[in-house]
């Protein structure tokens, strides 16, 4: 019921991807969701390549299904990754934080599939021209790193700028956000903060609690004044934070305090002095399940859906 354009350009059973989460989309995720018939993703982040190249060939060992990466273009390892995808044969990739067209070439002899993140229609234009396979349409309901348009807003204003299919994200957790996702014209979706709960997923069990116990308002901006706003769960470091930017600290003072905080909490669980980086979703989110039951609940739950909205006409 849900096969879309995108299922059949990845190569896979429904068009669910999961989100490229430094620390926390490792091979043991991507192979959970790839095995469930989404397309699962490790994230590269700011990893050298040996660290990135082992993460692949784990994840070939853990599944036969397609699986990508996603490429962070200000890693200073960049150029060494793109080498990694290529010789590793990786199928998809997506990227942030930067423009691919540097790359398009490379990875479109290899074959590869290049599905950037954007936050704009001038930038969703920009990565058409320039090759894009596809787009990730991300609005500022996302955990990380965040743009200034909504899901609702920005979905539709891409879908109408480009002629290549759109994926939704941003505040997306269940059926409904699936749904309502493929309304707005999106031929798929990508969820971050629901896949961090996945039981598959090696992040610290502190910091899925600190998801499942977060309310609606659970959430707060940092960095604004950096031009690079992150949203995180609040906790002791988004305070420090908040007085920082009060106090108009400047933009190294805000990106010191912001050093290897996402791994103090991923990995080590710290979850007051770390960064608990979550979408406004992590209200919606009450428990931890696998891979699979969130993509089927998704699925079943949507078809559910469009049959109760179908029996109101």
């Amino acid at each position: 019921m849900f096969y879309t354009e995108i299922c059949k350009m990845l190569d896979i059973e429904f068009p669910i991807i999961q989100g490229g989460m430094a620390w926390v989309a490792t091979a043991e995720l991507a192979a959970a969701v790839s095995n469930a018939g989404g397309l699962g993703i490790i994230a590269a982040g700011s990893a050298p390549e040996d660290v990135v190249r082992n993460e692949i060939k784990k994840a070939k060992s853990l599944t036969d299904k397609n699986f990508g990466v996603n490429i962070y273009f200000m890693s200073p390892h960049v150029d060494k990754v793109i080498d990694v995808v290529v010789e590793e044969e990786v199928p998809v990739v997506t990227t942030g934080a930067g423009n691919p067209g540097k790359y398009m070439s490379k990875l479109k002899q290899a074959g590869i599939k290049v599905i950037p993140v954007v936050s704009s229609v001038a930038l969703a234009r920009r990565l058409e021209r320039v090759g894009a396979d596809a787009l990730i349409a991300e609005g500022m309901e996302c955990g990380g790193h965040i743009g200034e348009l909504t899901t609702m807003a920005l979905v539709p204003q891409v879908v109408d700028a480009v002629k290549i299919p759109v994926i939704a994200a941003g505040g997306i957790a269940d059926a409904r956000g699936f749904l309502a996702a493929l309304a707005l014209g999106a031929k798929g979706v990508q969820m971050g903060t629901r896949f961090v709960c996945a039981r598959e997923c090696t992040a610290h069990e502190k910091f899925k609690e600190a998801i499942i116990t977060a309310k609606d308002r659970s959430t707060i901006v940092t960095g604004k004044t950096t031009g690079h706003p992150v949203r995180v769960i609040k906790n002791k470091l988004s305070l420090k934070f908040e007085e920082l930017e009060q106090k108009q600290a400047s933009v190294f003072e805000l990106e010191a305090l912001g050093q290897g905080k996402l791994r103090l909490a991923v990995v080590d669980g710290d979850v007051e002095n770390g960064s608990v980086m979550a979408g406004q979703v992590s209200g919606m989110i009450k428990e931890v399940k696998s891979a699979e039951n969130i993509i089927q609940d998704i699925i079943k739950g949507a078809a559910k859906l469009l049959n109760s909205l179908s029996s109101l006409s």
